[in-house]
């Protein structure tokens, strides 16, 4: 190796070997609402393993909290710096950081969405996500199934996110009440419906202590809740600690959306009734592999069919299988499961 060193040293000096080039390499960069949540560990995951295989530089940036949207402009104001190719972002807040998104684009960056779109969705080249409304309705449909006749006296707890209507929590709310069979008036608003069996909504911040607070709200104004829908399975985890502080624990439904192993674990306990799967580590190793391709061949990425975002699946887990409604069991579900 030495003498290999001194031979270029050698050709350099003579002339013969005047300059050398070497290619910079493509920069993309990953930009998440936290660096803890283990959906969003799974999710750079899944990016560094497909940055390494196709030999590309992924440079990962997070928020503080959920929420953080300062973060995350400051991450894709550094990425446009850095001549970076392409961001895949979960918004933090999918309105507040378009016109830092357009910025990037102007300067020829290509911009995926993961899991969340912006608002609105064109605001990105692309996104990349779980069908949201589709995994609300399958758990819908799967809770109606399983009420049976019981469902048309169903009192329904809705623990949404937040109070910001932002996308990804509107889509399973309502989705979840469409596949339940509820009217639910305009699809891009929570809360407008008007059927008696809903008890009421609260929120969460996607966390066990916002759930178990929601939950504990929403059952001060109507004990007899028997059907609880909640936007991830944190939230659920606190649900039901609520519910079991008042001995209810045996007398509702839990429904949610997620796939992490800690939630599949509690639908193996008997926790949550049945949970929409997503896989995170699909949504940024298809991301990644889009922006490579525009890098080479400038063709930017494309939805699903009949779909506005390229759909990376969902797969409904419940040990309570239901006809009609195709689902997987939670000994399969922990072979699938992140976190």
């Amino acid at each position: 190796m030495k003498f290999m060193y001194r031979k270029i040293a050698c050709l350099i000096a003579a002339g013969a070997m005047s300059s050398v080039t070497i290619a910079d390499p493509t920069i993309i960069g990953l930009i998440t609402k936290t660096n803890t949540n283990p959906f969003f560990v799974k999710m750079k995951e899944g990016a560094q393993q497909k940055a390494e295989e196709l030999g590309v530089e992924l440079r990962t940036f997070a928020g503080r909290y959920d929420g953080d949207n300062e973060a995350q402009v400051q991450a894709i104001e550094n990425l446009i710096a850095s001549g970076a190719k392409g961001i895949l972002i979960a918004p933090s807040d999918p309105s507040a950081i378009v016109p830092t998104i357009e910025k990037a684009r102007e300067a020829g960056l290509v911009v995926i969405a993961l899991d969340t779109p912006l608002s609105p969705a064109s605001a990105a080249d692309m996104t990349f996500a779980t069908d949201n409304f589709k995994a609300g309705e399958m758990i819908g449909m799967w809770a109606k199934k399983k009420m049976g006749d019981d469902a048309k006296t169903a009192k329904i707890a809705l623990l949404d996110l937040n109070s910001s209507q932002i996308t990804v929590d509107v889509a399973r709310d309502q989705g979840f009440l469409k596949g339940f069979g509820i009217d639910i008036k305009d699809p891009n608003q929570m809360g407008d419906e008007t059927d008696p069996r809903i008890v009421g909504n609260d929120v969460t911040q996607g966390s066990e202590e916002g759930g178990r607070r929601a939950m504990e709200n929403l059952l001060q104004k109507d004990p007899g809740v028997n059907l609880v829908y909640t936007i991830n399975e944190p939230a659920a985890a606190g649900a039901y600690e609520a519910l079991k502080a008042f001995g209810l624990e045996n007398n509702v439904t839990i429904v949610s959306v997620d796939g992490g192993c800690p939630g599949i674990l509690n639908v193996r306990d008997g926790v949550i009734g049945a949970t929409s799967m997503q896989f995170p580590l699909k949504m940024a190793s298809e991301g990644v592999t889009a922006i490579v391709e525009f890098s080479k061949s400038g063709t930017r990425p494309s939805a699903s069919d009949g779909l506005d975002f390229f759909d990376t699946g969902v797969q409904l887990i419940t040990d309570n299988p239901v006809n009609h409604v195709n689902s997987i069991g939670s000994k399969p579900g922990l072979s699938m499961c992140w976190g």
